[in-house]
């Protein structure tokens, strides 16, 4: 039937509407696999309630409409239209697809089309509608398509299901729809950025029109306005202004092969929505779908629930507990402790954690534990809570009917310890620390931290309150609300216990709750092998390493900042004089303005603050400019010396000394297992592993972590092991024959580039080819490689564009890679880590940095996983030997050990490195360790 008179059109703003969904209501996760789905479930809700007639006036055609891509036409006008909207939420882009495959699933047409806007589809629409004597409904509150009331088109916010009409338009913008984009135009958008007038607001926007009649009269007689600022701002701006015309003005005549009669309503075919709904396991609308449709609805085990993380159309299946803090136990007495051990016992897990007084589990005291065996019911032991509460100066006597410390540890000891009984955590390798300094060792347990990153590494952040509000949507309560903040801050055992109870046993029953999530979800994932290889196996060995720590020598350090302060001062001199003034060398502003406005270095850029940006990466590109800028290229270079010196003195040699631990004499980093995408390990508190080791002074800081008297420091370093999975992965047969036969990797792949034969090779050629070497690996461009050689940008290009000509298998690894990340939105290590890759598919400035992550991702992964199995392996490969494994800094193990036992140490940590690989891959190239040591950690390596 051709659509006419007496049709009715509902356009549905898809795009719009999944934000708006995603936004207003709770998150929702599917259970079998913790997707998240709560944008989907309300635009599900929303499409069953045009195709049921809920609004008062009911449609006879539909459709849904999308963006097909980011960019359109408007970009070729305006390429910085809408440049600045920030990248979408992680939990919200896999939403997208399944919002299409909702609207075909309930049997509605899906329009879009490349290189226009969903509103340039709806305004084409909606004027043939219209032409045809029919009537349109918009469904959207976006402001953008106000434009387009009037004549046989209104609007309808769904959230609040408010009609949009003339008045409401009026009422937003102060004028009539059919002004609407002149208002714009000069109003601007900062969300789009649409430019407009410099000064020019929607309410003086409204009042010119309404005093000129329209834009091309406003900007005509603009000579005319009395006021000076909003002349001149619209003088100046004329064709600033006609250009946001043209990107607000909704385009009503593009080419649309769809024919309005294909748009009619129809019912859903009941097996493909069934099929749909029962996939996404939204079972309060499959029921009431199956109902509308005359069906039966799946039954319960057809239709797996679906995990709620919040209370709205798409229940679940199994409806979780509410958080009740009042239900909380505290235990107060050891009869009440010991009913809670024989529970955990016959329940066979519990879910631990620990309350401190501080962050540093070397200096932290225990103030309480809570535990939880089934959801909903949590207990709180305070243990160490002091008078006053609230007041950090207050009295140090404990709080009574508190069970004595030592009592309660020696009551859980057993079962803390006990192989039958699973202990679970979130970040497990603290509460472990804590419990071992109090002589109790935790075994067996599961740490729902590290399932996360096993399933979820490059999606989201995997500490619990991130993870509890994403994945059982409950905000846990926040610990500033207890300890509060800045010089009021108190500690944990300063906590009123009635007010510790609610928190500390909300955070065993999340970690419960968690825990009850994950589990099932790690072998559907895939990645079991590696949280049970790789993840939860290292957190004991990375806690022994912390609690070890390493001598750090104070007066050693204290030299080297006097050292440092001496250096500085002689750079600024040198400095200064290149600049031929006086200035603060540590100020950017002043600096920016001696490189950019008195030496005249061409292409400086300034920021809001209105001063130069001289980040490192613009000080090395200046270092480049030898030949045209010679001055500014040496005051660069020497200002990234400064730089490099003053960082070197303020975070190590100055702030190791703060970081020694007075009981120990130690530093004890503290290292993060879930830090990395990649698997790489990071180190903070202090961080051991950024010191740099290219500088003479970055080196000499290493002088300063030395071994006790009768011991020695070993370092074992596993050679080029990048490049070893480089040549594995991208089958390189030349890389892997060198590697094979031990030849200097750098001087062969110079001698393969530049036609250098071995014998003749140079330092200086050797080292544009270790740049290479290491630069591809991490998906350099001629550009980085320019900065790190201080070459010209071509003669960079050019070495890139020669290495790949020699190994070509290297570009097809790059180019597999990226599509095997477009397909399937991850990549994985030989050894099976997945890192997602969510910017993978995007457009724009960010597309190059994701391709190249991608790229580097499995090999810098596979490595990190290599190092990770060493370092489990290595307790029971040492067990004999007078010494302890320290540090992990990358490639590197850093071990402790008694004088005279060097020999023993390095043979069985080698042979445990080298093999660390096997049973699970093997590898086309040896891995190989280097072994070095001395008194110190320079010597060492």
């Amino acid at each position: 039937m051709a659509f006419g008179k007496g049709n009715h059109l509902h356009l549905i703003d898809g795009s719009a509407f999944i934000f708006r969904a995603y936004h207003a209501l709770p998150p929702l996760t599917r259970k079998s696999d913790g997707l998240p789905v709560g944008a989907v479930a309300g635009f599900c809700n929303l499409l069953w309630g045009e195709l049921t007639h809920a609004r008062k006036e009911a449609p006879t055609h539909i459709a849904v409409i999308f963006d097909a891509g980011s960019k359109t036409f408007r970009n070729e006008i305006y390429p910085a239209y809408k440049a600045n909207r920030p990248e979408l939420p992680e939990d919200l882009r896999p939403q997208f697809a399944f919002t299409r495959a909702a609207t075909r699933a309930f049997n509605v047409p899906c329009i879009e089309v490349e290189g226009y806007e969903a509103d340039d589809i709806i305004a084409t629409l909606s004027r043939r509608a219209t032409e045809a004597g029919g009537t349109v409904t918009i469904i959207s509150s976006d402001k953008d398509l106000m434009q387009l009331v009037g004549d046989g088109v209104d609007m309808l916010d769904p959230m609040k299901n408010k009609r949009i009409g003339l008045d409401e338009v009026f009422e937003k913008f102060g004028v009539a729809p059919n002004r609407v984009v002149d208002v714009q135009s000069l109003a601007g958008d900062s969300v789009d950025n649409v430019p407009g007038a410099p000064g020019i607001g929607l309410k003086t926007a409204a009042l010119l029109i309404q005093e000129y009649g329209d834009l091309d009269t406003l900007l005509a007689r603009a000579g005319e306005i009395k006021q000076p600022k909003r002349r001149e701002a619209l003088v100046e701006n004329a064709e600033q202004i006609r250009i946001s015309r043209r990107l607000v003005q909704l385009e009503a005549n593009m080419p649309l092969e769809v024919a309005l009669d294909t748009l009619e309503l129809k019912d859903p075919e009941p097996e493909v929505v069934m099929g749909f709904l029962n996939e996404m396991e939204f079972r309060t609308l499959t029921k009431r779908v199956a109902e509308r449709l005359k069906i039966e609805a799946p039954t319960l085990e057809e239709a797996k629930g679906m995990h709620v993380q919040g209370a709205h159309e798409a229940a679940p299946v199994a409806v979780q507990l509410p958080f009740d803090h009042g239900a909380y136990e505290c235990i107060r007495d050891m009869a009440a402790l010991e009913r809670w051990i024989a529970r955990i016992d016959a329940v066979g897990h519990v879910a631990v954690d620990t309350e401190t007084t501080s962050l540093d589990e070397m200096r932290a005291e225990l103030v309480g534990i809570s535990l939880c065996v089934d959801a909903g019911k949590a207990a709180y032991i305070p243990l160490g809570h002091k008078q006053g509460g609230g007041d950090l100066f207050g009295s140090t006597a404990l709080v009574e009917s508190q069970i004595e410390l030592e009592a309660a540890l020696a009551a859980l000891k057993p079962v803390l310890e006990d192989p039958s009984v699973l202990k679970i955590g979130q970040n497990m390798k603290y509460d472990w620390k804590i419990f071992a300094r109090h002589g109790v060792r935790i075994s067996p347990f599961d740490d729902t931290m590290l399932m996360s990153y096993a399933m979820h590494a490059g999606l989201n952040g995997h500490g619990m309150d991130a993870l509890s509000e994403q994945y059982l949507g409950h905000p846990p309560i926040p610990i500033k609300s207890l300890l509060g903040s800045g010089k009021s801050q108190i500690t944990f055992d300063r906590v009123a216990i009635d007010d510790a109870v609610k928190y500390a046993a909300e955070d065993a029953d999340v970690t419960l709750r968690l825990w009850e999530l994950f589990k099932p979800q790690l072998h559907r994932a895939q990645v079991t092998t590696v949280y049970e290889t790789l993840e939860r196996p290292l957190v004991p060995v990375l806690a022994e390493m912390e609690m070890a720590g390493i001598e750090v020598d104070k007066a050693v350090l204290s030299r080297m900042s006097n050292a440092f302060a001496q250096k500085l001062a002689q750079y600024e001199d040198e400095i200064q004089e290149i600049a031929g003034e006086k200035f603060n060398v540590g100020s950017p502003k002043q600096l920016g303005e001696v490189l950019f406005d008195r030496m005249g270095v061409p292409g400086g850029e300034k920021g809001k603050t209105g001063a130069y940006a001289t980040g490192a990466d613009i000080l090395e590109d200046i270092t480049t400019l030898e030949d045209s800028q010679p001055k500014a290229a040496r005051l660069a270079a020497k200002v990234l010396d400064w730089r490099q010196i003053s960082k070197l003195k303020s975070t190590y040699t100055d702030a190791l000394q703060e970081a020694i631990n007075p009981e120990t004499g130690r530093v004890h980093t503290s290292y993060s297992i879930a830090g990395a995408n990649t698997g790489r390990l990071a180190s903070t508190d202090p961080n051991l592993q950024n010191i740099p080791v290219r500088t003479e002074e970055g080196r000499r800081i290493r002088e300063a972590f030395v071994a006790p008297k009768g011991k020695v420091l070993v370092s074992l370093d596993y050679s080029q092991i990048e490049l070893r999975i480089l040549a594995h992965v991208a089958d390189i047969p030349a890389l892997q024959q060198a590697f094979r036969d031990g030849i200097d990797i750098h001087a062969m792949t110079a001698s393969e580039m530049f036609n250098v034969p071995l014998d003749q090779m140079t330092s200086d050629i050797r080292r544009k080819a270790k740049a290479i070497n290491f630069g591809v690996i991490y998906g350099i461009s001629g550009f980085g490689l320019a900065r790190n050689l201080r070459i010209p940008r071509a003669e960079a290009q050019g070495f890139i564009d020669r290495y790949f000509e020699r190994f070509p298998g290297i570009k097809e690894y790059m180019a597999e890679t990226v599509k095997f990340a477009q397909a399937n939105g991850f990549v994985q290590t030989l050894f099976g880590r997945k890192i997602h890759t969510p910017e993978i598919n995007a457009k724009g400035p960010g597309a190059g940095f994701a391709k190249r992550a991608a790229i580097n991702a499995p090999i810098q992964g596979t490595a990190a996983d290599v190092i990770r199995r060493a370092m489990i392996r290595m307790p029971a490969a040492i067990a004999d030997l007078p010494a302890r494994m320290l540090l992990q800094v990358h490639d590197e193990l850093l071990f402790e050990v008694e004088a005279g036992a060097e020999p023993a140490l390095i043979a069985a940590a080698k042979a445990t490195m080298e093999g660390a690989n096997l049973p699970a891959v093997d590898l086309k190239v040896p891995l190989t360790v280097e072994a070095g040591t001395g008194r110190n950690w320079a010597e060492a390596h």
